[in-house]
């Protein structure tokens, strides 16, 4: 089992930043591929970025790239999401999430693990 908390999420204006963590516990972190996901009102859980094992591979969803960075501290069990230029488009709540297959994940079906999601709210 992995547990997952995210933090840092909150009311921003537009252009500000935010960052938001996920730390970790229970089984092997460092051996897990993760993603930050962020689903809106009325809108599906999609996509923002996922990271491998050892952060040498990272996927952005087009909406985020040049925006946001994914990283990861395996020392820590942290896996963080820096958010700059924010929108209002970027309001939704985000989840991170451990997944237990090899490479770089990008369908919310190949992870297995979610945290209970952080509110990021920008406003215009």
């Amino acid at each position: 089992q992995v547990q997952l908390v995210e933090s840092g999420g909150g009311l921003v204006q537009a252009g500000g930043s935010l960052r938001l963590s996920c730390a970790a516990s229970g089984r092997t972190f460092r051996s897990y591929p993760m993603g930050w996901f962020r689903q809106a009102p009325g809108k599906e859980r999609e996509i923002v970025a996922a990271i491998t094992w050892n952060g040498g591979g990272t996927y952005y969803a087009d909406s985020v790239k040049g925006r946001f960075t994914i990283s990861r501290d395996n020392s820590e069990n942290t896996v963080y999401l820096q958010m700059n230029s924010l929108k209002p488009e970027d309001t939704a709540v985000y989840y991170c999430a451990a997944g237990l297959r090899v490479g770089l994940p990008r369908n919310e079906i190949e992870y297995d693990y979610w945290g209970q999601g952080t509110q990021v709210t920008v406003s215009s």
